[in-house]
């Protein structure tokens, strides 16, 4: 797993997921090395499903300890294509969180990464495993910012009524 130039190979796959977009949403990400693996995953209250894509980007190369080859597998068609262009922070701060998208920028500098994105029609176990992280990560903030009654019981919300309606 070590190539030539003597840092570790990790892949890293992200997905971000925003329900209502924007509205709160989530992001998840597995790094891989060889036989090690660690899921990460968190929530935003506004958001977008781009920039969770991004914030998925960002946690999983912050937790790489030291410099590293990383193949990032994401969801983001559009992150994707914001890297593969001569300067992302140009070409992609109009369509993305550009103060996130700079964080993003300066990390790929710490390593060398290479952005591929994941199979839509067929995902593979891992991008699965971040679209399950990412979604259980919007269920918790749900449920931790959804009204509690005094004795921190879920008050279940009940439609409205239409004026007029029955």
């Amino acid at each position: 797993m070590m190539p030539a130039n003597g840092r570790k190979a990790v892949n890293i796959y992200t997905m971000g997921v925003c329900p209502g977009n924007p509205g709160p949403g989530g992001w998840g990400c597995v790094l891989k090395f060889g036989e090690h693996r660690k899921e990460l995953h968190g929530s935003l209250p506004d958001t977008t499903s781009d920039t969770a894509e991004i914030m998925a980007a960002i946690s999983g190369l912050g937790a790489l300890k030291e410099i590293c080859n990383v193949t990032l597998i994401t969801g983001s068609s559009r992150l994707v294509q914001a890297f593969r262009e001569p300067s992302p922070m140009s070409s992609a701060s109009g369509t993305l969180n550009p103060d996130l998208l700079k964080i993003l920028f300066f990390q790929t500098r710490k390593h060398h990464v290479t952005f591929v994105l994941a199979s839509g029609q067929n995902p593979d176990e891992e991008s699965r495993r971040c679209a399950e992280l990412a979604r259980e990560a919007v269920e918790e903030y749900t449920q931790i910012n959804s009204p509690h009654d005094e004795d921190g019981n879920l008050i279940e919300s009940t439609p409205e009524k239409k004026p007029g309606g029955t």
